[in-house]
């Protein structure tokens, strides 16, 4: 009889917001400051990517795309209905968005948003949510859809409805995040 060797885990409780945006703002968009532009990575690396989701991801137990095997990322990566958006300010990575266009459902979702730690509270996340909105309508779909979470920065909630976004449904999940990962997982997040 064989070991089946099980990997230890923390428990994570969250709650899950799905959020629509059913037709593109009227309103225009507020410009990014001009020491920031944002660029379509033609052909993101796995390290890259990497380097993105971990930084930005690290203080809100983005956990998932840690686990996947690189191999899996770079399959992700190379998927035509997937881009992968990054900001920059005076030079240096700023925050990222990564869009998927999904025409079963004549959606583009945008699958992760965020700020780099350092540009966190600079006054820049309502026009590069704004930005990366308008990236998903430029995707030609019927609708935009994105979630958070209770793990999330608190602002990110509050930000979406405020961008335009509606609450579709909010559903509780228990995370396995694998400890392995190091992550630092807020006591309220704990099952």
């Amino acid at each position: 009889m064989g070991l089946s060797l099980v990997e230890p885990v923390v428990r994570v409780a969250v709650q899950v917001t799905f959020l629509r945006m059913a037709a593109p703002p009227d309103t225009p968009a507020p410009a990014l400051p001009p020491d920031c532009r944002l660029e379509q990575v033609a052909r993101c690396t796995v390290p890259f990517y990497r380097y993105l989701y971990n930084t930005v991801g690290q203080d809100y137990v983005w956990w998932l795309r840690r686990a996947t095997p690189d191999a899996e990322i770079a399959e992700i990566l190379a998927d035509p209905a997937i881009t992968i958006h990054v900001l920059y300010r005076d030079g240096a990575p700023a925050g990222f968005f990564e869009l998927e266009r999904r025409p079963a459902t004549g959606t583009a979702n945008i699958g992760y948003f965020g700020l780099l730690p350092h540009a966190v509270g600079q006054g820049i996340g309502a026009a590069f949510l704004r930005a990366a909105i308008d990236a998903a309508w430029a995707t030609g779909q019927g609708g935009v859809t994105v979630n958070t979470c209770t793990a999330d920065h608190p602002r990110a909630l509050p930000n979406y409805l405020a961008a335009g976004f509606s609450r579709l449904r909010v559903v509780r999940e228990i995370w396995p995040v694998p400890l392995r990962l190091g992550l630092n997982v807020p006591e309220n997040l704990l099952a």
